[in-house]
């Protein structure tokens, strides 16, 4: 059994009070509180594999110049997905547009170019160091690649139902299942954290859907 099992389930805990602080109780402004949390998440997670095995990290962390284009690619892909399943949604979900103007109100509590850096170099890249480097690739250590790709995916998704917001829940799960299919099939967290902080920029500064 890997030892950073007991960790997990600490950490897993921590991100749903974490999430609930955002999302429900909004004691200060939401992305700073994200900027924090995933900060905070993301080095709890380098720690404790840094702590069963310097080995560990540098698997996860190995570079390699393709990843550049393939992150530059899946998210734009990526957006391509939201821009259509938003359309599509609006038509078959009448609570949709009200759901997803209800995340975006977000965007009115700081100035866009600081959310878009906060985005690309801290919130985008930390979310994957901790989601997939830390939390999926302990699930699959423990039950294979396939299971921890799900279960990993399921519970990136599951922390997010504390907003109570359906189109939030979904967007988290199709996007765990995204960018943790990458981190299963490159074995390294580069190319999803380029995606994730690329497309990050794109929905919510660049070309928003709402």
């Amino acid at each position: 059994m890997s030892n950073r099992i007991k960790p997990l389930v600490f950490l897993i805990i921590l991100a749903c009070v974490l999430w609930l602080e955002m999302f429900v109780l909004k004691s200060f402004n939401f992305w700073l509180e994200m900027t924090i949390a995933a900060s905070l998440l993301a080095g709890l997670g380098l720690y404790f594999n840094h702590r069963n095995g310097e080995a560990i990290n540098y698997r996860l962390y190995f570079f390699e110049s393709k990843y550049i284009l393939i992150g530059i690619v899946s998210a734009a892909l990526l957006y391509l997905v939201f821009y259509t399943g938003d359309i599509v949604s609006k038509l078959i979900l009448p609570f949709a547009d009200k759901q997803v103007v209800g995340v975006y109100n977000n965007k009115s509590l700081l100035d866009p170019v600081v959310i878009g850096l906060l985005l690309v170099f801290i919130i985008g890249p930390a979310e994957e160091v901790f989601w997939r480097g830390f939390v999926q690739d302990t699930l699959a250590e423990k039950f294979g690649d396939n299971k921890g790709w799900i279960i990993a995916s399921l519970i990136y998704g599951a922390v997010h139902i504390v907003a109570l917001n359906f189109m939030l829940f979904m967007a988290a799960l199709i996007c765990g299942l995204f960018w943790g299919w990458m981190f299963k099939r490159y074995r390294s967290v580069w190319p999803g954290l380029i995606s994730h902080a690329l497309w990050d920029l794109t929905i919510f500064v660049l070309l928003p859907v709402r």
